[in-house]
């Protein structure tokens, strides 16, 4: 609506006036949109149209009084411009964008004394005079600005090398306590002879002091884990896994002594695309980790890959379901199940969700069900 008011007086003047009134129009515009239509930068763009401004002075036939209606529109934005790339360009192009720019504000008032009936030196010196002041104060609060942004980015990168040593310590104190008394205990496990009985109570608080040190884990990740970034943010993983990895997954589980059984239906290993086949293979891995810190003694384990029809059309349904403790069981077996875990069914929530799948997770029967809806054909990402 600006650079439409800004524009509307040239529908009704003479034809020379089109000169003048682009360069404010575009100049205006320029100022108005921070990131410039195109692949043009900012800085690019507000270069050019400096460049054009001085262009203009030299060619625009217009007389005065059309010169003088759109100049301080055209300074205006060339004052926002000259501004604006100080403060976000970096030092080579700030100081060649910006050179131009402050050429182009200096010499703006001569399109408009050069053009006097009877031309003279003195009014020319004394309108770029005038037009330094308002030039240098453009230039001072652009560098004012700049200095502000890089002391924050200081403080901003202080602040994180800070967290990053409390997390340190966070490690040390807590992780690092843990495991050296892991290893003590095993230690001194090799050296004396324990009974039955002896040996089930240094399994138990084993399993409690690992179970305390990945809660620690929890924490620190919570702590380092970015609350705004998406699941796409995060670093590719090193390998690729598939569907055609999921039964040495689940052997090595029930290896531990676990009952359970897996379905994975014949022909379905190859046919997803990649990004389904791992997304599937982390939420069994997921689910797989949380039944043995959070349901160590699940009596049965189930896991089931097979097709089925989702809204988008086929896709796979990934089941991961545990048994929960067995009935009658009392004692230590580890704390109670939590509602919300750490970060990493979040991730994978987040991922399930870029992919244009679904998970949900939550009670079944006396245990817990972990299921995931994967297209087969994934939902394109979306910017």
């Amino acid at each position: 609506m600006a650079v439409a008011l800004i524009a509307a007086p040239a529908t009704i003047a003479p034809p020379a006036a089109l000169v003048p009134a682009a360069v404010a129009v575009l100049a205006v515009a320029a100022a108005i949109l921070r990131r410039p239509p195109g692949p043009a930068s900012p800085v690019l763009a507000a270069g050019l149209f400096a460049g054009i401004s001085l262009i203009a002075d030299a060619v625009c036939p217009g007389p005065r009084n059309l010169v003088a209606l759109w100049l301080p529109f055209e300074f205006a934005a060339l004052l926002v411009l000259g501004g604006r790339v100080i403060r976000r360009a970096d030092p080579r192009r700030a100081f060649l964008a910006g050179g131009v720019l402050v050429a182009a504000l200096l010499a703006l008032p001569l399109r408009f004394t050069l053009r006097l009936p009877q031309p003279a030196f003195g009014p020319s010196v004394v309108a770029v005079a005038l037009a330094t002041f308002p030039a240098a104060c453009a230039v001072g609060v652009g560098l004012h600005l700049r200095a502000q942004d890089d002391q924050r980015a200081r403080a901003v990168q202080q602040a994180r090398h800070d967290q990053r040593l409390e997390v340190a310590r966070d490690l040390h104190d807590f992780v690092a306590h843990e495991v050296t008394g892991i290893l003590l205990e095993v230690q001194a496990a090799q050296v004396c002879g324990y009974d039955e009985q002896q040996n089930l109570e240094l399994l138990a608080r084993l399993e409690a002091a690992g179970l305390r040190a990945l809660d620690s884990m929890d924490h620190t990740l919570r702590t380092l884990r970015d609350p705004q970034a998406s699941a796409d943010a995060e670093p590719p993983p090193t390998r690729v896994h598939g569907l055609a990895d999921i039964p040495e997954l689940v052997d090595r589980f029930l290896a531990s002594g676990a009952a359970g059984a897996l379905v994975l239906e014949p022909g379905l290993p190859g046919a997803a695309p990649r990004e389904i086949e791992d997304a599937a293979y982390r939420i069994v891995l997921e689910a797989l980790t949380n039944v043995r810190r959070h349901a160590p003694r699940a009596e049965r384990l189930d896991v089931e890959v097979v097709r089925t029809v989702h809204a988008a059309g086929p896709a796979v349904r990934v089941t991961v379901t545990d048994g929960g403790r067995p009935r009658g069981h009392r004692g230590s077996g580890g704390p109670a199940r939590r509602s919300t875990g750490g970060t990493g069914l979040t991730a994978l929530a987040e991922r399930t969700g870029a992919l244009g799948g679904t998970l949900s997770v939550g009670p079944h029967a006396d245990g817990w069900r972990v299921r995931a809806v994967l297209p087969l054909h994934p939902a394109p990402a979306t910017s």
